[in-house]
């Protein structure tokens, strides 16, 4: 996974051969700490999804961006995580599917000339609904829309980030509005 400074990343990986990868609620509360001590001092995380057999992450690279540093939170994340799932699971060998995906959105020299960010940000967080697993978004304890809607005040996101590179709204009302949009099928297509 090469990842460069000023830039926005779709990352994603999901569990081998399609399976689970959070058993228990303390599984994503466990993962979403190992996030926050791996991955957040080397970029701003705008926005992510847990699902019970895949991930998601929308990650901007800033100005000082150290490209090794992140790579080496991710690879700690995901041994560090494996090894707890295969303990308490009690399993052996890869969670994960072998090389994690990152897709680059956008520089963020230009991130204003398209709005891939924007319907990554929204797909991410429209995953829980598409699989059927709730009905609202805000109803998905494991992404982080509900600190975008005002319902929980996360700190795992950089949301003045969110709100300069995407052009998110602010207030609950427009956020609302935003957050319902239907994802133009053409630019999903594109990007994933």
């Amino acid at each position: 996974m090469k990842l460069y400074q000023n830039n926005l990343y779709h990352i994603y990986n999901r569990g081998n051969n399609k399976q689970k990868i959070f058993f228990t609620k303390k599984n994503y509360h466990f993962f979403l700490q190992k996030v926050k001590t791996e991955l957040k001092p080397y970029s701003d995380i705008i926005c992510y999804c847990l699902m019970p057999n895949h991930f998601h992450f929308l990650i901007s690279t800033f100005n000082n961006f150290d490209p090794s540093q992140f790579s080496n939170g991710f690879k700690t994340l995901l041994s560090s995580y494996t090894k707890a799932i295969n303990l308490q699971e009690k399993r052996s060998g890869s969670l994960f599917q072998q090389n994690s995906k990152a897709k680059c959105l956008t520089t963020l020299t230009n991130h204003k000339t398209n709005n891939y960010g924007i319907v990554c940000f929204n797909y991410i967080h429209q995953n829980p609904v598409k699989a059927g697993l709730v009905d609202k978004l805000e109803d998905w304890e494991y992404s982080s829309f509900r600190d975008y809607a005002g319902i929980r005040s996360g700190t795992m996101c950089n949301k003045d980030t969110a709100y300069q590179l995407l052009g998110i709204p602010i207030s609950k009302a427009e956020f609302d509005r935003f957050s319902n949009e239907t994802l133009d099928p053409v630019k999903l297509q594109k990007i994933f």
